[in-house]
């Protein structure tokens, strides 16, 4: 009889050495953005070392920066850090307390 391993992974966000969900997009995406750069530049006959510094340095800087967002903020920080800049920094109220403290 033949036995199944049972999915213990529903639920749970995309990881993949480490990275989890935006962080792994934004690696993805920015690779190929890096790719399709190289591309452009051989095709528009340019040197072929300067082509591939480009693509090296391009993908080394993509990687060390997604890696280290991903150490510093963690699974869901970018989005944190972005709602972060839309809450007020304080509230200002101008009632008088005696209105807070009456029932009407």
């Amino acid at each position: 009889m033949k036995t199944w391993n049972i999915n213990k992974g529903i639920g749970s966000t995309v990881e993949f050495k480490g990275l989890k969900a935006q962080y792994l997009f934004g690696f993805a995406g920015g690779l190929l953005v890096v790719l399709i750069l190289v591309l452009v530049l051989y095709m528009a006959d340019f040197n072929v070392y300067i082509c591939l510094t480009v693509g090296c340095t391009s993908a080394t800087l993509i990687v060390w920066k997604t890696f280290s967002l991903n150490n510093k903020y963690g699974e869901h920080g970018l989005m944190k850090l972005g709602a972060k800049g839309k809450h007020p920094k304080y509230i200002i109220s101008r009632k008088p307390v005696q209105s807070y403290l009456s029932n009407k």
